[in-house]
């Protein structure tokens, strides 16, 4: 006790001659030079994930046992290590100067604030340039630039179209030779799309099998809810 008081570190690492209090502490310091990792987790049977120091083996265990001892005292969340909490904790103290006058709602910087505003106006900055189709976020506009990126391998004899897999250009064929394979039993009608015909069965049975899982809103064809989301 008396040598950690005055500050000595009489056991010295042979390799850098790093000085320690205790020889337990040199002990688990030299393994980062032997790459040794004796402490091994009793959980991971299959992967025998093992590591270098014991404080190490005990954060992994926690990941195990579902333990989050790092806890948020302004909102009550929890973390299973304190850098996530340090991290998480920003949240509170960045003071949100960009305010939305639509909704009262604030953001931290302009940038979200004016693709939040989008929603309200039904703006949509961001155009394709190929095909002339809008977008509210950057990103679905990236998104969707890889269908114009992407060979189209698969081309139409009959009319000269290109398509990117081979059942695309399937379905397309049957416009050109008239066939209908999806009929409907209530009243014979054919159709070239399953779509189209489970569209055709929702009209006269009500029902709508479409759902958004953003808002829970329903729509008899997939494409009315596509262009639904789009308000998301």
């Amino acid at each position: 006790h008396q040598q950690i008081y005055v500050r000595e570190r009489p056991f010295h690492c042979p390799n850098c001659r790093k000085s320690f209090s205790c020889n337990s502490c040199l002990v688990t310091y030299w393994h980062i030079h032997t790459g040794q990792r004796p402490y091994k987790c009793p959980e991971c049977l299959e992967c025998g994930k093992n590591f270098s120091h014991n404080c190490n083996l005990i954060r992994h265990q926690m990941i195990h046992r579902g333990k989050r001892p790092y806890k948020c005292l302004e909102c009550g969340k929890s973390f299973r290590k304190s850098s996530n909490l340090i991290s998480h904790q920003k949240i509170h103290t960045v003071e949100k100067t960009y305010k939305c006058l639509e909704c009262r709602k604030s953001f931290n910087h302009r940038s979200e604030l004016v693709r939040h505003q989008s929603i309200h106006t039904g703006e949509k900055p961001y155009k394709c340039l190929e095909c002339g189709k809008s977008f509210r976020k950057s990103s679905n506009l990236i998104s969707h630039q890889k269908i114009h990126t992407v060979e189209k391998t698969y081309k139409c004899l009959e009319c000269g179209k290109s398509f990117r897999d081979r059942s695309t250009l399937l379905r397309h064929q049957q416009i050109h030779i008239r066939e209908k394979p999806y009929r409907s039993l209530e009243r014979g009608k054919s159709f070239n799309h399953s779509s189209e015909l489970v569209c055709h069965q929702s009209i006269r049975t009500g029902e709508k099998p479409y759902k958004c899982l953003e808002c829970g809103k329903s729509f008899r064809d997939s494409s009315t809810l596509l262009r639904h989301q789009q308000i998301h």
